[in-house]
Parts: structure tokens; sequence; C-alpha cells
């Protein structure tokens, strides 16, 4: 798989990566198993992706643990990406960025993951009560102490707190602008995807001219792209799409020219071709350092995603992506 290159550092990875998440986290609890899921993570590494995303919050903490399992006997084969800063309650998550807890948590990170080293330590919500300076030192100080190689930053997720007149990723660049004065940012996480591409008005551009790399979360939109959904299908209650707008059976139906749009493209490459390889190639077109992190959780679609890898998209399949309809059903 073609390698793609992690900020100043030059960390290397495949260009698609596992974003680990729905292992045991936000989707439909009753599908998870852990061996499958295992599977799923060597599955990933044969194929050369290399970089596994996971977080502490995720079960909590139960991801890490799943990780650490395959991490034990293929440490190498691996680029490890965690993250820090959500404390998950009952019925709330809470953010902490204070230094103390920051440096606890990448120990009890370590100890799950079963390294010595984390690779790309990512915070994911800057502390509303922590000056973001605060908590990004402390994990400079992390880097210093070789247990985390680089640092990352998740992108500010509120889509329904933007102000009137600003765009999606003002809050996310200007917490960039002050951490990147601590200590150098090497990636930024943040949904890019075929029908949430707001990333590239500000975003991905301001990362690309300081060769930041960027990952980007649910870029197949949580599963729409990839053509195997149902209108009206119904998720469990656990499951974040049950309370997504665009998920509902009525926006699920009126997006539908979006995916059909996908396939079009597909069958011009092949009849082996898939919706969702065509959205991953249309992501990772987006920009050298782009690395695509879909989450999934069984082999088969691990196979898939990492496929997409090979596929060139021409300037017209471009194009004509670019002017499919807009999706409905918006967070806005």
């Amino acid at each position: 798989m073609e390698r793609r290159t992690i900020g100043a550092a030059a960390l290397a990875v495949g260009a698609v990566g596992l974003g680990c998440m729905p292992m045991s986290w936000a989707y439909s609890s009753s599908r998870q198993r852990g061996e499958e899921s295992v599977r799923a993570v060597h599955r990933a590494l044969d194929l050369g992706s290399t970089l596994l995303d996971t977080a502490d919050m995720y079960g909590p903490f139960t991801n890490e643990l799943l990780v650490g399992r395959v991490l034990k006997e293929r440490r190498q084969d691996a680029f490890v990406s965690t993250k820090v800063g959500l404390l998950v309650g009952e019925q709330h998550i809470v953010a902490n960025g204070r230094p103390g807890y920051v440096k606890r948590a990448c120990d009890a990170s370590l100890r799950r993951l079963q390294t010595d080293v984390i690779d790309l330590y990512q915070l994911h919500r800057a502390d509303p009560e922590v000056p973001v300076e605060e908590t990004w030192g402390a994990m400079a100080e992390l880097v210093r102490a070789g247990k985390v190689r680089a640092l990352g930053l998740c992108a500010v997720g509120a889509r329904g707190g933007r102000r009137l007149g600003t765009r999606l990723h003002d809050a996310t660049i200007r917490q960039l602008q002050r951490v990147q004065q601590v200590f150098p940012v090497s990636a930024v996480q943040a949904e890019l995807s075929v029908w949430s591409p707001e990333a590239l008005e500000a975003l991905l551009p301001w990362c690309d001219a300081r060769g930041i790399g960027f990952l980007a979360a649910m870029p197949l939109g949580n599963g729409f792209l990839t053509g195997t959904l149902t209108p009206g299908q119904g998720f469990e209650p656990d499951d974040v799409r049950a309370r997504h707008p665009r998920f509902t059976a009525e926006m699920m139906a009126s997006n539908q020219p979006i995916v059909a749009g996908l396939r079009r493209v597909a069958a011009r490459h092949g009849e082996e071709v898939t919706p969702a390889q065509v959205a991953l190639a249309w992501v990772l077109a987006q920009g050298r350092h782009v690395v695509a992190t879909p989450g999934t959780k069984q082999e088969r679609w691990v196979t898939q995603n990492a496929g997409a890898e090979a596929l060139r998209l021409s300037a017209e399949d471009l194009a004509e992506v670019a002017e499919l309809p807009g999706a409905q059903g918006s967070w806005d």
C-alpha cells in the first residue's frame, strides 16, 4: 500500500488506516465480537493499513485493550494512534485537560495497548476549564519522555454550535494556532467525506500548507456511502446513527442520489469496484498528506477498504463526484 507521511517528523503510514471505534463503541453493541475484531485488525496490518486509530474513551478502555492484544504480537507492523481528554460517565462525556490527568492517562493507555510508546497521541477535545496550551504542554512532555512520538489534535465537533457567519472549523484552527506555539502539531483528525466535505474549505488547506497530516474520520459517512444501508432499516438504541439527523428513513431516502452517483463512477472502473471504494479514493485524492481512517469490525470490509488505495479516479470522476447533491438532514 502507498505510504503517506504525517507531520514534520515524516512518520509513514498506509494511505488507508483502520478506525477501531466500531469494535467496541458507538455502533450496534450486539454485533461487537472481540475475536472477529481482532481478526480484522490483523487483516488490516497484513494489507498495509498500518494506522490503528483508537481512544481511551472508546468502551471506555475496552477498545485499547482489544488493540493491545494485536500489538502484543505485531507492534512493529503497526502505527498506533490513541486519544486523551474525554471521560465517559453514566449519561455524559466531560473533558479533562489537566496536565496531571493527561500524564496518568497516557501511562494507562500504554498499559492497555501493551506497548512502551504511542506513535500519535491526540487531544480528543480541549477542556474549557484548562488553557489548551497547558494540556498541550503536558502532552509535549510525554514526547520528551519517550512515551509518545508525535502529537495530534481532533477537530472541534459541535456542528450545532457554529455561529452565524463563521466556518465550521474556525474554532479548530484557532486551537491549532495556539498549540503550534508550544509544540509542533503532526496531525489533525476531522470528518471528511463525499457528504461532509467542509474540511476542504479551510482546515485541510491550513494543514497542507504546514505539512501537517490529515486523518479523515468517517470517510464513509457512518456507513451510508457504502450503499449497504436501507432507508428505514432502523438502528439499535446505542448506535449513534439512531440519533443522527441524516439517518432518519426520510433523509436516507433523500440522500440516495449520492450513493447512486458513487455507483456510476464505480461502474466505470469495473464490476468489482464498490461505492465505498470510490468514496475512499475521493478522500485520498484531496491531498498528499490525507490518510483515510474508515471504521469497521469485519475482515471483509477491511479488505475492501484497503483496496481503495489502488483506485485512481480520473478528472472526469472527480468532477462527477463534485457535482453530486449535498447531503440533506445535516446538523445545521
